[in-house]
């Protein structure tokens, strides 16, 4: 189930938007399997979760420095690799298998981090809550950069990108019956709004969010 799903992510192609699963970013790449690292990685971290967890945590869309490298909504390279055991996070919360990491060591010795990702199992480890129950997706599931500054940066995606990511959210939502639906910021709400999909609404955590964002959640899913 996992694999056919990812498959439907492989083949989107779009100007200024890279695909993690089905692109190589041939300047950043440690070598040519990081589109097929990547597809592995979502796929173990899918099938753990699929048909079990129970709520769906909703962002905007994937990050340069998280999703690009990790293949993984809202979790960063260096949370794969270890980095960030010192806080409590350790990669088989995410999935079982060895995590690879995809981008060139030079880089980041210790893999990309991103701040969002790093609040966001922060926040489960903290609040004691099982990371399995919780799947994380992205409104856009891809990429979207800024034509000017290259492949390490981010862009708010369009209308009709998001209608492209509405249409993939539609079939996850097939593949797993979650109880609760959060939006982490206004983009991806409007995006569950448009989709005729109810959510609730919790504050984005970057730009000094994090505090909000924590207490919000922790609100949501008292009430789940």
């Amino acid at each position: 189930m996992p694999e056919k799903f990812v498959a439907q992510l492989v083949d989107y192609r779009r100007p200024q938007v890279f695909n993690p699963w089905g692109q190589r970013d041939f300047a950043h790449d440690k070598d040519d399997q990081g589109p097929a690292i990547r597809r592995r990685q979502l796929q173990s971290y899918l099938h753990e979760r699929l048909g079990k967890a129970h709520i769906l945590l909703l962002a905007e869309a994937i990050g340069y420095q998280g999703g690009h490298f990790s293949g993984i909504p809202m979790t960063s390279e260096r949370l794969l690799l270890g980095g960030l055991r010192h806080k409590g996070l350790d990669p088989q919360q995410v999935f079982v298998p060895s995590p690879e990491r995809t981008s060139l060591p030079s880089l980041k010795p210790e893999g990309f981090t991103e701040p969002t990702a790093t609040i966001v199992w922060g926040f489960f480890h903290q609040q004691g809550i099982d990371p399995r129950c919780v799947l994380l997706w992205n409104a856009f599931p891809w990429h979207p950069y800024h034509p000017e500054k290259g492949l390490l940066s981010n862009r708010t995606p369009s209308q009709q990108e998001l209608e492209a990511g509405g249409q993939i959210l539609h079939h996850l939502l097939t593949l797993s019956p979650f109880r609760t639906i959060i939006a982490v910021g206004r983009k991806a709400a409007l995006q569950l709004e448009i989709s005729g999909i109810r959510a609730q609404e919790v504050r984005h955590p970057a730009n000094g969010g994090a505090g909000l964002f924590r207490d919000q959640l922790s609100k949501q899913l008292a009430r789940a």
